[in-house]
């Protein structure tokens, strides 16, 4: 997809895609943060219209916690966003921020192999979405 992410387009709805991609991240010990409705944003201080788009900002606690023990800066490069958006032609994608690219910056072999770790929790969670 991108040097920067990864991601598919599902079979569902707008909002049974946010709610189930929300509950397969918890099964992965992510828990959403933030939850930025970049549609209603831009309307509201813009008046500009889009389809439906929302950023999530999940963390996995335990993770988190070896990476900031790791490297205490790294906090400028979490938590982990994922995307999900309608297109212009009314299809649902789900996008995911790839840890290891991002992560890349950091010249620390702990937080890369803390990064495998994310992504491959994060591939979990796109197999699951139908």
């Amino acid at each position: 997809m991108t040097k920067y992410g990864f991601g598919k387009t599902v079979n569902l709805a707008f909002d049974a895609a946010l709610e189930r991609v929300t509950q397969e991240l918890q099964k992965e010990g992510f828990g959403v943060l933030t939850e930025i409705d970049v549609q209603a944003t831009l309307k509201k201080k813009l008046n500009a219209d889009m389809p439906p788009y929302r950023i999530l900002g999940a963390c996995n606690p335990p993770l988190a916690h070896r990476a900031l023990t790791a490297e205490p800066p790294i906090g400028l490069l979490l938590p982990c966003n994922v995307v999900v958006r309608q297109d212009e032609a009314g299809k649902v994608r789900v996008e995911f921020m790839d840890p290891r690219a991002v992560l890349e910056l950091v010249d620390n072999p702990e937080i890369a192999g803390i990064a495998g770790e994310v992504r491959a929790k994060l591939e979990r969670v796109m197999a699951a979405l139908p």
